[in-house]
């Protein structure tokens, strides 16, 4: 399956809508943009103001937008419910059916905690084109527990809309691959990039493969970045390691 990663500073219903148009013409059947795409990272106090339910305005016009280029779509916005605002991700089909949302277990610094309450559900998964996905969140992705709760459901292919700042590269150039190799899954990393309120986004999005290598990776600018998951690889990947077969979880206990 072709994926699209979306590296971008621009937030934005219209922003993602093009580059879905361009995801699609260029063969990919999946566009993954970054962490709270729908409104940029460095909201301030505006936070709880730009927060829409989970089916509100903006989530039907993105289905629209899926469906307008029959493309699936993963993007992150703030999502509200009731008093309680959650750094959420949302997977929509290429018909525009909603397949998957998933809210940020793993809150990352004082300016996170400040303004969102933590999900309470790690492991989301759906099926699209014949892969188990699931969905993680920026810093989510920095505990091998939660990647490895994912590779014990079966996730192949684990999507991570992220804001990385700097000057954090080694989590984008080193972990993440890391975490598909040891958990033995692909992960689609899709940062954001660039200077935002008193934040600067590294870039480096990426697909890692559960071999080591790196399909993709993307450099410290704007990019819509392209990459194929491959079943097969992820098969043979699966009969070489013997990562999860070897575990003694009796021995791990706290």
């Amino acid at each position: 399956m072709r994926i699209a990663l979306f590296q971008t500073s621009r937030p934005g219903v219209d922003v993602l809508d093009d580059a879905a148009r361009r995801a699609a013409a260029g063969g990919a059947a999946l566009l993954v943009a970054p962490e709270l795409a729908l409104t940029g990272y460095a909201l301030g106090d505006g936070v709880a103001e730009a927060a829409e339910p989970a089916d509100g305005p903006s989530a039907r016009r993105l289905a629209a937008v899926a469906a307008a280029h029959g493309i699936a779509l993963a993007y992150g916005y703030p999502e509200r419910d009731g008093a309680a605002v959650h750094n959420s991700a949302a997977l929509v089909g290429p018909d525009g059916t909603r397949l998957a949302d998933y809210r940020k277990t793993h809150l990352y610094g004082p300016y996170e905690r400040e303004h969102y309450t933590p999900g309470d559900r790690l492991v989301v998964q759906t099926e699209l084109h014949g892969l188990r996905v699931g969905m993680l969140v920026c810093y989510d992705v920095e505990f091998p527990e939660a990647v490895r709760a994912h590779a014990l459901a079966g996730t192949d292919l684990l999507l991570v809309p992220t804001a990385l700042m700097r000057p954090y590269d080694t989590v984008a150039r080193t972990l993440v691959p890391a975490r598909a190799v040891e958990s033995q899954l692909y992960v689609a990393y899709a940062n954001r990039v660039g200077p935002e309120g008193d934040f600067d986004f590294t870039g480096l999005s990426c697909l890692a493969a559960p071999d080591g290598t790196v399909p993709a990776r993307a450099g410290t600018g704007e990019e819509l970045l392209f990459a194929d998951v491959d079943p097969a690889l992820l098969r043979a990947s699966r009969a070489d390691s013997p990562y999860l077969a070897d575990r003694r979880p009796e021995l791990y206990g706290a």
